[in-house]
């Protein structure tokens, strides 16, 4: 698992480490039933406090990423397939969005987006 932590983030430590997991089990890079390391061992990892740790599992827990089992450890918890394809969805809009704003700041079109866009999806 690869975490990097940015001091210059506006973001809490905490979300930076979930935001991190979330994409990582999205993506397919964490998967199902995979065992995370201890929240002792990511702390010393991430040279950050076991608390902070602790705060990232309980978010990722609580948004059903990843489950805890006592004395086990906590792992990727079985994602439903159709909430993991909406998830996928929501970042595919969430980046669209991003660049129709950035298309609108240069004056293209939209025209002109869409045949880069169609560009791109035909590779």
């Amino acid at each position: 698992m690869n975490i990097i932590i940015s001091n210059s983030s506006d973001e809490p430590i905490y979300m930076q480490i979930v935001e991190q997991i979330k994409e990582q089990i999205v993506r397919g890079e964490l998967a199902e039933s995979q065992p995370l390391p201890s929240i002792r061992n990511l702390a010393k990892e991430l040279k950050i406090s076991v608390i902070t740790t602790k705060r990232a599992y309980d978010e990722l827990e609580r948004d059903g990423y990843i489950v805890t089992v006592a004395g086990k450890g906590s792992y990727v918890a079985e994602m439903n397939k159709e909430m993991l394809r909406e998830t996928k969805i929501k970042m595919v809009e969430d980046k669209m969005n991003e660049a129709v704003m950035t298309a609108k700041l240069v004056g293209l079109t939209i025209e002109e987006l869409e045949e880069m866009l169609k560009l791109i999806y035909e590779g």
